[in-house]
């Protein structure tokens, strides 16, 4: 598989600074059921990363003594992890709000239709994919029978409550199928909405849209089809500074199963780390230097990253161009 890495690094893309911080976005591992065809992180059934509970103790320890809001949890499946439900039960008893990114199709695996109980007894934030609410389109993406599963799958998020009562919200999520930008966010979650409950009785809170980044398995497919020149392009094309501003890159860390720390998801296939100020020079004068190293978990308890420069590269365009592109959908 072809990388688009050495071709995003030679960046004009604006500098950008974080905020405080309010979200703790972890990856906890690429294993994952299915293997769709734009996932960046490659996740699928043979891989066998997966966080280990001493990392799962760390992330819990940042965010007590960090006062972290949110916790983000991505995968792969992240459901898959042996230690999911006990960082759930745990995060939770913090009044932190936990985000899973569920894939949907996870909810009908053998030792897992317990799950959607369990998000709901612990009021954790479903974020679901569903790339399309048409058959064709999901199974071009994402294999043969998954929206069929994904149906049932929303099915019964609905009949326990999720998307029907406030306290359990449930967003889904849409990704372009193909090297295009998402289309109108409220206008696509109307017809969502519509759709989906005419054909199947569905109901859900949000529709998060979400562009394509060049990198990983998207990555390589454009340059397999001589499409990367173009694909970014378009983002270049399509850029708003306005977007600059709410960025999730600004409040959020990206966490990884090994417990390194990015500066976003995306910074974390590239294994791009985050870039943190250093005090101090060989000189013994007070200046702040960008080291490139990796930081890890156990840093981030003695850091206050509200200043911090972002790693930034080409495909930061990605979460610019349009609408803006998010882990929580358009940013305008």
């Amino acid at each position: 598989m072809r990388d688009t890495r050495p071709l995003l690094l030679n960046t004009d893309f604006p500098p950008l600074q974080r905020t405080a911080l309010t979200t703790l976005q972890v990856n906890l591992g690429y294993l994952c059921n299915l293997s769709c065809t734009h996932c960046h992180v490659n996740a699928g059934p043979s891989r066998t990363e997966l966080m280990d509970m001493a990392t799962i103790e760390l992330v819990l320890e940042v965010l007590r003594e960090k006062n972290v809001k949110t916790l983000d949890l991505t995968g792969g499946a992240p459901e898959m992890n042996p230690h999911f439900r006990y960082l759930v039960s745990e995060a939770s008893k913090l009044g932190v709000e936990v985000i899973d990114r569920c894939n949907l199709t996870i909810l009908l695996e053998p030792g897992y239709q317990d799950l959607a109980q369990f998000l709901a007894d612990h009021k954790v934030t479903v974020v679901a994919s569903l790339p399309c609410f048409s058959e064709q389109n999901v199974t071009e993406q994402r294999g043969k029978g998954v929206f069929e599963q994904s149906i049932d799958a929303l099915k019964i998020l609905n009949e326990i409550g999720y998307g029907v009562d406030k306290t359990l919200p449930l967003n889904l999520v849409y990704n372009p199928n193909g090297a295009f930008l998402p289309p109108d966010q409220q206008k696509l979650e109307a017809e969502y909405k519509l759709r989906l409950s005419e054909d199947h009785g569905l109901a859900f809170n949000q529709l998060f849209t979400i562009t394509n980044m060049p990198i990983s398995r998207f990555g390589a497919v454009l340059l397999a089809k001589n499409g990367y020149e173009q694909y970014m392009q378009l983002l270049k094309d399509n850029f708003l500074a306005l977007n600059l501003d709410t960025v999730m890159c600004r409040t959020t860390v990206s966490v990884d199963w090994l417990g390194n720390l990015y500066d976003c998801d995306f910074n974390q296939m590239l294994e791009t780390p985050m870039s943190v100020p250093v005090v101090g020079s060989a000189s013994g004068l007070n200046e702040m230097i960008v080291s490139d190293g990796l930081r890890h978990l156990r840093d981030l308890l003695a850091m206050d990253v509200a200043g911090y420069s972002i790693a930034i590269a080409d495909h930061c365009y990605g979460c610019t161009a349009g609408q803006g592109s998010s882990c929580g959908g358009a940013l305008d």
